[in-house]
């Protein structure tokens, strides 16, 4: 019997680095910065059909020094690479990179000298989204993922250094595997996904929820969604 059981109802357990990191991640606020096509994937997300407002994200902050993350959206030229090292700069700790799209990621079709082969050239990036351009869901995924990474990230140096240990023993969980929401409220799936992601086989996890199929079919797709799934 825990202690979990002997407290009153309306009572939660937690540490000081899980509550720190849900509040960091409940209430990102993007900085305005889009430089090409992708940047109109970006601006649909924050509208109405895909409606970023309900993970707390749809003020997109025209000033850094307000802003923790920056999801650079399009290709990034030599001369913008100067301009967008100093937006990163004014940004406050913590502060988080998103590369949207292949340009973003590793300079696209554009390989030439005109282009920055990768932002990871002049910021650190800490989501790179394929695509060109991705799509609204796209980027939603990889915001969600980067949900999950901010909600694990280590508070402190002393903690950093623990998970450092972890690292070299092997016994660190992979952080940067996220449990659907659908398998996470299922005891037996959560069981399986947990034994399926310490083998390495989320991938294949998924496709066996799914029937073996590797994309959801028609008539199994949720309804109420419009064109969203197309």
């Amino acid at each position: 019997m825990g202690l979990e059981e002997k407290l009153p109802s309306g009572v939660l357990l937690t540490s000081v680095e899980k509550l720190v990191n849900w509040t960091r991640k409940s209430s990102l606020w993007p900085a305005t910065f889009g430089l090409a096509c992708c940047a109109i994937e970006m601006m649909a997300s924050g509208a109405g059909r895909y409606d970023l407002a309900r993970f707390g994200m749809e003020v997109f902050r025209a000033s850094p020094r307000q802003a923790d993350l920056m999801i650079v959206a399009g290709r990034v030229s030599q001369k913008m690479a100067p301009v967008l090292r100093q937006i990163y700069d004014q940004m406050p700790e913590p502060r988080w990179v998103l590369a949207m799209g292949v340009c973003a990621s590793s300079g696209g079709m554009f390989n030439n000298y005109a282009i920055v082969q990768g932002v990871d050239h002049i910021v650190p990036v800490d989501m790179y989204l394929p695509g060109c351009p991705p799509r609204p869901e796209m980027l939603m995924d990889a915001i969600l993922k980067l949900h999950h990474k901010i909600q694990h990230e280590p508070l402190g140096a002393k903690r950093e250094r623990q998970l450092e240990r972890a690292r070299e023993d092997g016994t660190a969980k992979d952080l940067h595997v996220e449990m659907p929401s659908t398998v996470r409220v299922d005891k037996k799936a959560r069981r399986a996904y947990e034994e399926a992601a310490a083998a390495g086989r989320t991938g294949q996890f998924a496709i066996e929820q799914r029937g073996g199929n590797a994309v959801l079919l028609p008539d199994e797709r949720p309804s109420g969604l419009g064109n969203a799934w197309r």
